[in-house]
């Protein structure tokens, strides 16, 4: 199987398992730690996308404009997932200290009783 159709079928996984933590999984722990699951998935078919099976982008001082071009990977989807992965850990952290202030004050974090569904 090719590298890049593994990575798809991988991403496609853990957005996958990602939902249904979310939408399914009572706990809230559990439900950020889906969701940091499926921005991983996101940042996998984002680089997945990048992905030619190319050089590393960067240009040596003999080598032509054209071979540069044709053989490189595409470095925009890199940047993206790098600005992702930045977002993503501080959002993680300030979730996790929400969760902590829910557990101060409701001395659970199954979200059915935070929301008052029982």
């Amino acid at each position: 199987m090719e590298l890049q159709i593994a990575s798809f079928i991988t991403a496609g996984l853990l957005i996958v398992i990602g939902l249904y933590g979310v939408f399914f999984v009572d706990n809230v722990i559990k439900k950020i730690i889906a969701l940091s699951a499926m921005s991983n998935g996101v940042n996998l078919v984002l680089i997945a996308i990048g992905y030619n099976g190319g050089l590393v982008p960067i240009k040596l001082p003999n080598m032509p404009f054209e071979v540069f071009a044709s053989k490189s990977a595409y470095p925009l989807p890199q940047a993206m997932v790098l600005t992702n992965i930045v977002i993503e850990a501080s959002m993680l952290a300030i979730m996790l200290a929400l969760s902590m202030v829910l557990y101060k004050k409701y001395k659970t974090l199954k979200s059915s009783t935070i929301l008052n569904e029982d």
